[in-house]
C-alpha cells in the first residue's frame, strides 16, 4: 500500500488515511500517527475518528477528516480491521480491497517485520475474519513480486476511481 501511495500521490482523485495507532512510530511498518491510550480515548470522545477498533493489544483509528474528502467523491483508501466493515458500509458507501496471500507468505512477511513472536503470527493468522458475504469485494493476490503486487493495487484503485460516483464515493480497504 505505501508504494501504491507514493505512486498516487499527486493524483487528487486519492486520498490515503494515516491511521492512529497506539503503537510507538519506532515500532516500524506503516507511517502512522502513534498516539498514546488515553488521547486516543479523548479523540474517540470527541469524534476525532471516522472508524476506530482495537486489534493486537492496540488500538487504530481513522480520522474523521476523511469524511470531507468523501463527501468531495475523492477514493479514500484506509487499511481496516475486518472487524469495522460491516460498520464502515453501514456508514458510508464502500469497496472492500482485499489484499491477500498464502498464509505461508503471510507468515514470513509477519516475521520479517519483527513486531511478533512465531506464537503471536500463528494465533493471529488463525483468528483472521471472514469478509462479510453482502459486500461488494475485489480481491488482490499479493504473492509475487513488489512489483506486481503494487501493480495489482493500482488497477484495483483506478477501477474504483472510475467507478465513483462524483460526489459521497468512499473506497475503504482493509489489511490484506
Amino acid at each position: 500500500m505505501e508504494a501504491a501511495r507514493l505512486l498516487l500521490a499527486r493524483d487528487t482523485r486519492f486520498i490515503f488515511a494515516r491511521r492512529h495507532i497506539t503503537r510507538p512510530a519506532e515500532a516500524g511498518g506503516e507511517n502512522h500517527f502513534p498516539i498514546s491510550v488515553a488521547e486516543f480515548r479523548r479523540m474517540e470522545q470527541e469524534g476525532g475518528f471516522a472508524l476506530w477498533w482495537e486489534a493486537h493489544g492496540l488500538l487504530y483509528g481513522i480520522p474523521s477528516a476523511m469524511e470531507v474528502a468523501m463527501a468531495e467523491g475523492r477514493v479514500v483508501v484506509a487499511n481496516l480491521s475486518r472487524t469495522v466493515l460491516a460498520e464502515a458500509a453501514a456508514r458510508y458507501p464502500i469497496r472492500i480491497l482485499n489484499i491477500t496471500a498464502p498464509p505461508s507468505v503471510l507468515a514470513a512477511r509477519l516475521a520479517a517485520r519483527g513486531r511478533e513472536s512465531a506464537a503471536d503470527i500463528e494465533a493471529r493468522l488463525a483468528r483472521e475474519a471472514g469478509l462479510p458475504a453482502d459486500l461488494q469485494v475485489e480481491t488482490v493476490q499479493n504473492d509475487g513480486s513488489v512489483e506486481q503486487g503494487v501493480a495489482r493495487v493500482l488497477a484495483a484503485l483506478n477501477r474504483a476511481a472510475a467507478d465513483a460516483r462524483p460526489a459521497g464515493r468512499a473506497q475503504l480497504a482493509p489489511p490484506g
